[in-house]
């Protein structure tokens, strides 16, 4: 049988790579949940940071193979549900905000729908290319992965500190509401295709890459603490370019006076 025979599901066997990727990034964020129910919370939190790093890779191994299909966008969108927004929620829940239920409980659930709502808006807008931000080379609103990364900030907080501060109900729920507004918003976001490092500093970028997979092997919370830091820094720096490049071609479109 070659690579490429399908299966009874209508799936190449080349197609099971990225999918099984993707299922293993979903037990990941379930597993997470596990933890979770035990107060196990660091290793809750690495479970969903392990689903964040598989979810990085089935859509590129599914480039390079070839093997991009519809199934697998589905799936990788129900995995994302799960472990980004589901996970979160019941974690940051469980950690802090039962101790405020019921207005922990409607933030959990108003990141959590959140999440959802933009998954469900991005499988509704995968087939549109001429969607602005993404001519543009921008995102719409904060991904998945990256809002569940983000939300997670007071936990990594409270691991390197112990301040009783960042466990406050009050401060968990406006921050988990926060981030699931950034998520559905329409602010343009930084993707990776946007980020071309020149030529002369691609060596220096490479030894930054290894240096944070380093520091997430040896000092994982203030690794995780650094790189929140700089994706909410490149917010307003993703509006601004972005406005710069719809301004250049509102002028290049406009007719000659």
């Amino acid at each position: 049988m070659s690579d490429d025979a399908p299966l009874h599901s209508g799936l190449t066997l080349r197609a099971l790579v990225p999918n099984a990727i993707t299922a293993a990034a979903l037990c990941a964020g379930l597993t997470g949940i596990r933890f979770g129910i035990t107060h196990d919370f660091e290793k809750a939190v690495q479970a969903v940071v392990l689903a964040g790093i598989l979810d990085g890779i089935d859509g590129r191994v599914a480039r390079m193979l070839k093997a991009q299909s519809r199934f697998g966008a589905e799936l990788d969108s129900l995995a994302d549900n799960v472990s980004f927004g589901v996970a979160p929620a019941l974690l940051l829940f469980l950690w802090s905000l039962q101790d405020l239920p019921r207005i922990g409980w409607f933030a959990a659930l108003a990141y959590a729908i959140a999440c959802a709502l933009r998954l469900a808006r991005y499988n509704a807008r995968i087939d549109l290319p001429d969607e602005p931000r993404k001519t543009a080379g921008f995102l719409t609103g904060v991904p998945a992965p990256a809002g569940a990364g983000l939300v997670f900030l007071p936990l990594y907080l409270f691991f390197v500190t112990e301040n009783p501060l960042f466990r406050d109900p009050r401060l968990v729920s406006v921050w988990l509401v926060l981030m699931g507004f950034l998520m559905i918003s329409n602010v343009p976001t930084l993707s990776w295709g946007k980020l071309r490092p020149r030529r002369a500093v691609r060596l220096e970028v490479i030894a930054l890459f290894g240096l944070v997979a380093a520091g997430l092997l040896q000092e994982p919370w203030w690794t995780l603490i650094g790189i929140c830091a700089f994706y909410l820094a490149s917010l307003p720096l993703a509006v601004v370019l972005y406005w710069r490049i719809r301004r250049q071609r509102g002028a290049a479109a406009a007719p000659p006076t």
